[in-house]
Parts: C-alpha cells; structure tokens; sequence
C-alpha cells in the first residue's frame, strides 16, 4: 500500500521516492527556492533603502539616549540604531545619523560630542507613547522629559538624568565617535560608548538574573513597525558550545530527504552528539487513544504513535508526521525512536 502527498511516494515498507527537483520541505526551509528581488544600494533612493535595510535589519533594540548640552539643557531621545558590542568592558553603540532631508545634526549626537556622556535607558511597552513623543523634532533646547512626562532619576557617574520609569538603565562615556562616509556623502555617524554604570530594577529579576519575561521591551522594526516582547514570545535555546551536535550532514538519507521534516526539524534531530540506541520497547502503546487525527491535531505526538500503530502498520509518510508532532514537543528522543520505527534499517 503506498501513501501519496504533494508528489511524494511513501510506502509502508520504508522506502520513500520523494525527490521533486524543488522540495519544499526537508533540509531546506519552505520557501529556500523562492526568488530572491536583489537590490544595489548605490542604484536605489536613499529613503526607499532606509525602508529595505531596517526591515530586514530587525528587531533592533532601541536606546532612549538623554543627554546635556554645554548650556546645561537636558535632551532625551530614541535610537534605534543601538547595540552591544562588547562585555569586558561594557562597550555599546549608538548611531545618531545626520537628517538627510534638512542636513541638520541630532541633539544627541552633538551633546555627547561636547561633554563626553550621556545616558541609555531600555523602552517598554509601558512608555512607549512617551518615546514616540520624545522622537518628535521639538526645537533645539527643549526637554524631552517634560515633553513626554517621565521622571529623571540622578545618575551616579555623569551629569545626564536616565529615565526613572525604564527597568534598565545604563550610564556611558564617549570612546570614539566615527563619521561614517562622508567624503560620499553618508550621513551616518557611530558613536562608541563604554558603559560605567547599570541600574536594574528589582521587578525584572528572577533569581537574581534578569528576566526577559518581565521585562515588557519594545524592539524597532522596519517602516513604522514595531514589536513587543511578550512572555508568550520568548523562549530558552541553550548554547551547544564545544559539544558538538552531529550535524545535518550526519542524518541518515530518508531523514535528511523527508518531505514532511523541515530544515530547523531536522536541525533540533542534528543536535545530537551521537545517534541514539533504539528503544526495543518505544513501540509498545502507553495510551488509549486510537484516533491518529484527532491526536495530531491536539498535538499529542504519543497518542497519535499508539492510534497509529493500533490500525497497522503505518507509512512512512505517518511516521513522519508524528516524528515531527513529537519534535515540536521538544521530545527529540521520541521523534528519533519515531523514525526508527518508519526506517528500521538506519538504527545504530
């Protein structure tokens, strides 16, 4: 009995003659042979590239960047231009760029020239209206702090205020400032900045660490988007470091060519330090369930393994299904012992 979808020929005896001139599924992500528009950006207007690069340059985090002039005014403004670069010590950047419609320099960028430092507090969702109030072109001299109603809170090493309302807040001196091309007439600047103090607030902890979670930060998108970092969206992906995954490359043949398994599928498989024994007991059922559908859908990858086994033999095509309901589970042992099931031959 054969299993067909999309082209692909699975029959239960394990063998699969999938090979379509462009998967879609598999080692490569579903759209890797989509046509790709490119875009010189010595050819194109400068706004419509503005809009190409921070599109795809995203999320960016953004820095409320306050700052003193030589008169002693207070400036605050976003940037979303912004990053760390270094930890020992702590080196961020800002990059304040030069209007290219009016040529006029930004407050920030000529304060932090003059007198060396400044401050850098995170955004939240809670503040956001005030940072976009705060990004406005208000007249040289006006300060944003008023303008948007949040509360200076008296640094401890330089003579700029943070924002009393921002979990995160960090106080910096200027290293280096770099005019990025202006013999072509770029209107980017870098402003190196080593950082000198950080505050936190006790809220954003969780034992002892800050907690992304709760921390409510809104990252800078293309155009005029923007995103938030909800609990619901963040999630741990530990570091492999020097254990060493075996690899796509590694992967028996009918894994690494499945039509069902996609390219970051077959990576979490990948990530393995070495292929695992087969389990002689894995297929024995541990649930009632006996509807194969029913199961997959409510994304219960062992109830769907049971359902399916109970009414024979399953394809290959199923197997992987379920190998692949068991991967977004995160059980990566269930999902190879799945697929030792639909590929008896590939087990060490």
């Amino acid at each position: 009995m054969q299993d067909t979808r999309d082209g692909a020929v699975l029959s239960s005896a394990g063998e699969s003659n999938f090979a379509p001139p462009h998967r879609t599924r598999g080692v490569f992500n579903h759209n890797s042979f989509e046509r790709m528009i490119s875009y010189d950006p010595a050819t194109i207007a400068h706004p419509q590239l503005h809009g190409i690069l921070l599109s795809g340059v995203a999320p960016r985090p953004i820095a409320f960047v306050a700052s003193r002039s030589t008169e002693g005014a207070v400036n605050l403004a976003p940037f979303s231009f912004f990053n760390a670069f270094a930890s020992k010590p702590p080196v961020v950047a800002i990059g304040p760029a030069v209007s290219v419609r009016s040529g006029k320099v930004k407050d920030t960028w000529r304060n932090i020239l003059d007198t060396g430092e400044c401050t850098i507090s995170a955004v939240t969702y809670g503040i956001l209206h005030q940072m976009n109030l705060a990004a406005a072109e208000y007249p040289h001299g006006t300060d944003e702090f008023v303008k948007a109603g949040l509360t200076k809170a008296e640094a401890a090493t330089v003579g700029v205020p943070y924002v009393a309302e921002s979990p995160f807040a960090m106080e910096c001196r200027l290293i280096e400032n770099i005019e990025l091309f202006r013999e072509e007439g770029g209107n980017g600047n870098l402003m190196l900045l080593r950082v000198h103090r950080i505050h936190v607030k006790e809220s954003v902890l969780t034992d002892g660490k800050i907690d992304p979670r709760k921390m409510d930060l809104v990252a800078r998108m293309g155009y005029h988007w923007y995103a938030r970092v909800t609990p619901d969206v963040c999630f741990e992906l530990p570091q492999p470091g020097p254990k060493c995954g075996i690899g796509l490359d590694a992967l028996p043949e009918p894994i690494r060519s499945s039509p069902i398994l996609t390219g970051n599928e077959l990576g979490l498989l990948a990530s393995v330090l070495s292929m695992p024994q087969r389990d002689p007991t894995f297929a024995q059922p541990q649930t009632t369930a006996d509807l194969l559908e029913h199961e997959l859908i409510t994304g219960n990858a062992r109830g769907a393994l049971d359902a399916a086994l109970r009414q024979g033999s399953p394809s290959v095509w199923t197997l992987h299904r379920i190998a692949q309901a068991f991967l977004r589970q995160g059980d990566v042992a269930s999902a190879w012992q799945t697929l030792y099931l639909a590929h008896p031959t590939i087990a060490p």
